[in-house]
Parts: C-alpha cells; structure tokens; sequence
C-alpha cells in the first residue's frame, strides 16, 4: 500500500477556503462582523484532524472497510452541518493491519507526524491494546469503536475513550437471562483465541451461573484458524446450547462446518453476529441457521420499528433494507458494530465543543470535558439508541438486540434495557495524571 493511500484525507467542501473569503466578504457587506460566519474563526479555520486508525489488511478488512464508510459519512454530515465551533473534521487514514504493533505506530504517527488532534478507531482488541500505550505517552485522545473490556476494566490509560459502543461484559450480563429463560442451561463456548474471546470466556460463566445456568465447556480457536471441524467433537454431548463468537475471514467456513458437523441434529444455537458480520445468512450452507439466536448491537435489517433516526443513519451509511449496500447487494454491512463509528464521532465533536477546543495543547481538556458527559440522547447522533456513559471508566451503556434468523432474514425478538447491563466500576480512570 502506498503512503499516498496509508494517508487519505477526506474535506467537507464547504469549508475550502474560496468559500469561507466569500463568506467574509459578505458578512462585511451586511455590517457583521466576521464571526457571526459559523465557519469562520478568528482564532482558526483550520480543520480539526482525526486520526482513524482502520483495519483495512489483515483479518479485520471487513470490518475496516465498513468503518471506513461509516466514518466518511459521518464527517459529511458533521460537516455539512457546520463542523465543530465552525471548523471540519478531516479524517487521516492509516492502515494499521489489525496488528497491535502496527497500530502502536499508527498511534504514534498521528501524534508526531501527522499532529492530528485525535486518534480515533479501532475494532479488533489486540489492536486496540497494543496502541493504547502509545496513545498515553503521546497523550493524545485515542476513541475506539471496540467492544472488549479493556477500556472499562480501566487497564489502560487516562487518554483512552470507548463512548459510541457497549463492551462484552455489559452485553453478556444484559442478555444472560434470556438465553438462561429461552434457549438452555447447559452451555458450550467456541471463541477466538484472543483478548475479545477472553472476555467471552470470562464473563459469561458468571453471568449465565447467577441466572441457574452452566458452561460445562470451553473451546477456544486461533483467529486465523481456517478450517474447524477438528474443533467440533471437543462440544460435549449434553449440550443444550452452542453459544459461538468468531471472527475473521473464515468465518462462513465456520458456519458452514458447525452446519455439516450436526446437520439437522444440534443444540440450540446462540452467537455473536460476529460470526456472521458481513457474511449473508443466505448463502448455501447456512440453512441450518434458521431458528437460531444473535446478538446484535444495531440490527442488520431494517426493522418495523425503526426510528427515523435510524432510517436515516442507514441512507446516510448506503445500506439497504437488508444490510447491505445499496449499489450492492453482495457487499454486507458489519451493520452490529460500525454504527459506533458514526455515534463516537459525534460524541468527539460534542466533548470539542464543551471544552472550547482549538488546538491540540487542548487535549487534556478535551479528556476532562468527555469524562464529564453522562448520557446520550436517542437520536440523528445516535440512532442505536439511549446511552449512559460513565466517565470514571470511559465506557458507554447502551440497550442490546436479540435476533432470531428466520425467513432469510434476521428479526429483533428481544431489546435489553440499559440498566440490564449496568456493572459497579473496577477502577477511575479519572484519578490519573493527564
């Protein structure tokens, strides 16, 4: 990849700077003064540079790609509305290869290199940890779209925010007592081999035991494993249910191999979308889904209920009643994760505009002023849904879908509330120095 691409630099064009002279030559004419331009300040037009971190090689692309397109979106809009104090976002695009030492040095570049006031990104959580360290040392606000429980568990560090997404323990915790009320008690696990995984294989045991369920086995798989069949007899007999969480490229042949392995004698099935993110539920091999349960963050398909609000985030981001994009019918969404791109981009211009940000010796009030935030309003910024954010451990709370695969599509059977995935914090990460 060329460094020329590494690098892309998307502007909302109403901000070139032929506009924003036409802009000031008017605002004279009609006696006001030049600040009464939105676009237009005394101190700075220049755009407010946001450092995306994308998964666009390695086992993370799909997600990258769709991040990618959210994200632009998202810039649009904020842009076409005014920017932030009447100054654009620019994203600057760095490939990190969904590799944590690639990502350290991604953090890195946007703080020396390219002086982008924000670090903003990233899905997988290996990544996500390995560039935390270097988002401290350059102290430079890193807003990941993940999900794992890095952030909340408050391991990492003061500069490092997950406000536009729920992590796994909150989402376990909320959907524990349906699977418990709905689908079985006795549960077998299959999950990646790595930090997201973990925190599968950590926190449901307890969240599932407290509602009169068990795990009675545990299966974890290298996330670069692309055949699993060998996997498959370690699920003891008794299961009742297959609870399954994978990622990466292989995930169809997963799928599809769980299918051959039981045919149409299997346990109840409960998974992430993960293990069907960008994947379509109708591909050959998959009928065997049907029936089965998902969590989703934001549904693939669109639904009966659906908000405005969320009708609009779906024409903004190009995808179609069924998740897919519009010029495309092929090309499927990770439409459960990559609304967090668009909803932590706004949660960064709202934190801008409290801290009266205007350049990057600003960032540790741009740190105090989103630890200060409290909720997130349902709405054109974020259509998932309601949120609460806790600024002690930098992590959002927001509702979770359960969705059953039936017809070819998926359908939301059950909404968890915020308070269902509420947890005591382990730590405060506002006691750190900045």
């Amino acid at each position: 990849m060329t460094e020329k691409r590494a690098s892309s630099k998307i502007f909302g064009s109403k901000f070139s700077r032929r506009t924003a002279l036409k802009g000031l030559g008017a605002t004279a004419a009609l006696g006001l003064a030049p600040g009464y331009v939105r676009y237009v300040q005394a101190q700075s037009s220049a755009p407010i540079k946001i450092g995306f971190q994308c998964h666009r090689t390695g086992i993370g692309a799909a997600y990258g790609r769709w991040y990618e397109k959210v994200s632009n979106a998202a810039v649009k809009a904020i842009n076409d509305a005014g920017g932030v104090n009447g100054r654009p976002f620019e994203l600057v695009i760095e490939d990190d290869g969904t590799d944590p030492g690639r990502g350290a040095e991604v953090v890195g570049k946007f703080a020396t290199q390219h002086g982008c006031d924000v670090a903003f990104g990233t899905l997988f959580s290996h990544v996500v940890i390995g560039s935390a360290p270097a988002a401290g040392e350059n102290k430079i606000p890193y807003f990941v779209v993940s999900e794992g429980h890095h952030v909340a568990s408050t391991t990492l560090n003061r500069y490092v925010f997950q406000p536009g997404i729920t992590d796994v323990k909150s989402q376990i915790q909320a959907m524990a007592p349906w699977i418990a009320g709905n689908v079985g008690k006795k549960v077998t696990q299959i999950f990646p081999d790595f930090a997201f995984g973990y925190d599968h294989r950590d926190y449901l045991p307890p969240a599932l035991k407290a509602q009169g369920a068990d795990v009675i086995a545990q299966i974890a798989i290298p996330p670069t494993e692309s055949s699993f069949t060998k996997y498959f007899p370690q699920i003891p007999a008794d299961t009742e249910v297959l609870y399954h969480v994978m990622v990466g490229p292989a995930v169809l042949t997963f799928v599809k191999e769980l299918g051959e392995f039981y045919g149409s004698n299997r346990p109840q099935l409960f998974g992430f979308i993960d293990s069907l993110e960008a994947v379509d539920i109708n591909s050959p091999g998959l009928e065997f889904l049907d029936g089965s349960h998902f969590w989703e963050g934001s549904p693939r398909y669109a639904q009966a209920d659906d908000s405005d609000a969320q009708k609009a985030y779906r024409a903004a981001v190009g995808i179609d009643d069924n998740g897919a994009a519009t010029n495309d019918p092929k090309d499927v969404s990770t439409a459960a994760h990559m609304f967090g791109c668009w909803e932590t981009l706004y949660v960064i211009k709202k934190a801008m505009e409290a801290a009266g940000y205007a350049r990057t010796a600003d960032r540790a009030k741009l740190v105090e002023a989103t630890e200060a935030m409290t909720e997130f309003a349902e709405g054109p910024e974020h259509p998932q849904g309601p949120k609460t954010f806790n600024g002690k451990i930098h992590q959002c709370f927001g509702i979770q879908n359960i969705s059953k695969v039936e017809g070819g599509k998926l359908t939301v059977v059950h909404k968890t509330k915020i308070e269902d995935g509420l947890y005591e914090p382990e730590g405060d990460y506002t006691a750190q120095a900045l």
